[in-house]
């Protein structure tokens, strides 16, 4: 096999751009001679999906990729034990589509469907649902590696295993994953819709929301301060008991066009964020809806990354401990507010006790705060600095698969087992995230 010429590549958010030299192998056995045509031309190699990862942990510039996206086979389905095997290149929405008319779903998924099975274990993705069922990779049972020595199989309890999940690929080529999937009474979701005025409120509503509800997440309008500062929306929602097994359509809206940037600037910011607040309102109380509409509400405008013109967005999310959660995601807040900026789309929820197997997880107990800033240059990177200076302080991390410009130093800070996981990278394999970070 021989690697074709460079081409361009780029995160979700269209800020980090690159070239590679990308192998799109049809069938598993195609994978290790992709290997070896890299390591001929002296160059790493990195397994990549669909490319929903806003930062740098899906790119490998001046060097070679290897695009799982054919490798979309379903293996096995057990239905009695609740387990399914698929090829690491199928998509999250895929199985969702297998899934669903047999009354079964996946444990948990992020925001979403355009995610494969290869990249939710190498990102430990997590969901609406962390505080019942942990992260992804809480519920892998076993996975297929190619390593540049070999293929291994892995499960829980094995080093190479933790250090898998969440590996962000670079611990070798994940050819299949297990996992043990849930059984649903329906494909629709009980939802409640509460607003609230200020954090204070947003944290009541989360622990009253424990016990009964297993989805729940918040948008906060991040233009608000003083007594108004967390204002939000509050959603929440369990699986209902009936309504049939129908599975989702890829219908979506295309985004056309690519917004200018001067369309995005303080006052379309503030109007956004006061609209959608009113909006939210209006639908506040109970609805019966398809869990599209639940776990995957942007999927509905295919390619909404262009919304933020040219220059592209950066994705923020970090996770902070209990303890320090509430102030710091106040003061947080308040930075955000003072300096112009905001998020169209700011997300707020909490995170259970269940740990994740991974080394690298991103998840722990507490709240994690996501947010979407455009690239202005120095002035975003100013503020983003700024809030790393709140999140160091109140002991959190950030989360790699939505970075494009962590210091090292923050991710030191942030991971630390991750010396340890450093002998488990394979050295045929690499990243500009990793390169970035190790530096």
């Amino acid at each position: 096999m021989i690697l074709p010429a460079p081409g361009p590549a780029e995160s979700w958010g269209r800020v980090v751009r690159a070239s590679s030299r990308r192998l799109a192998p049809q069938f598993r056995d195609e994978v290790a001679r992709g290997l070896a045509a890299a390591r001929d031309a002296g160059v790493s190699t990195l397994g990549v999906g669909l490319g929903r990862s806003y930062g740098d942990s899906g790119l490998n510039s001046d060097q070679a990729v290897i695009d799982a996206r054919h490798l979309d086979r379903l293996i096995s389905f057990d239905p009695d034990a609740g387990v399914l095997r698929a090829e690491a290149g199928a998509s999250l929405g895929a199985l969702a589509q297998v899934l669903a008319p047999r009354g079964f779903f996946l444990p948990t998924v992020p925001g979403t469907r355009f995610v494969t099975l290869g990249g939710a274990v190498a990102n430990d993705v997590h969901g609406k649902n962390h505080e019942r069922a942990g992260t992804f990779g809480a519920n892998v049972r076993r996975i297929g590696l190619r390593r540049s020595d070999g293929v291994v199989e892995i499960a829980p309890g094995d080093d190479l295993f933790a250090a898998t999940i969440g590996g962000l690929g670079l611990t070798g080529f994940i050819e299949w994953v297990e996992i043990g999937v849930t059984r649903i009474p329906s494909t629709l979701i009980d939802q409640e819709t509460i607003p609230f005025d200020d954090l204070d409120a947003f944290f009541a509503i989360a622990a009253e929301s424990k016990a009964r509800f297993e989805h729940t997440v918040a948008w906060v309008d991040c233009t608000q301060g003083g007594k108004s500062i967390g204002r939000g929306v509050f959603t929440r929602g369990v699986w209902a008991p009936d309504g049939g097994f129908a599975p989702h359509t890829d219908r979506a809206l295309p985004v056309p066009i690519e917004a200018p940037s001067f369309a995005l600037n303080p006052l379309t910011l503030k109007a956004f964020n006061v609209a959608y607040d009113a909006a939210q309102r209006l639908k506040a109380g109970t609805a019966r809806v398809h869990y599209t509409g639940h776990f995957w509400p942007l999927d509905s405008l295919f390619g909404w990354n262009k919304l933020y013109g040219p220059k592209g967005f950066y994705q923020y999310q970090c996770v902070l401990p209990w303890a320090t959660g509430r102030d710091g995601v106040a003061e947080m807040l308040r930075r955000i507010a003072r300096s112009g900026e905001g998020s169209f789309l700011a997300v707020l929820k909490t995170f259970g006790d269940r740990p994740s197997p991974g080394m690298l997880s991103f998840p722990m107990p507490g709240t994690t705060l996501a947010l979407d800033f455009r690239n202005r240059g120095a002035a975003t990177m100013k503020l983003l600095a700024a809030l790393d200076d709140i999140v160091r302080e109140a002991g959190g991390r950030l989360y790699p698969a939505k970075d494009g410009r962590m210091p090292a130093a923050m991710f030191r800070a942030g991971y630390p087992a991750l010396d340890r996981f450093a002998t488990f990278v394979d050295p045929a394999f690499s990243s500009d995230f990793w390169r970035r970070i190790t530096a």
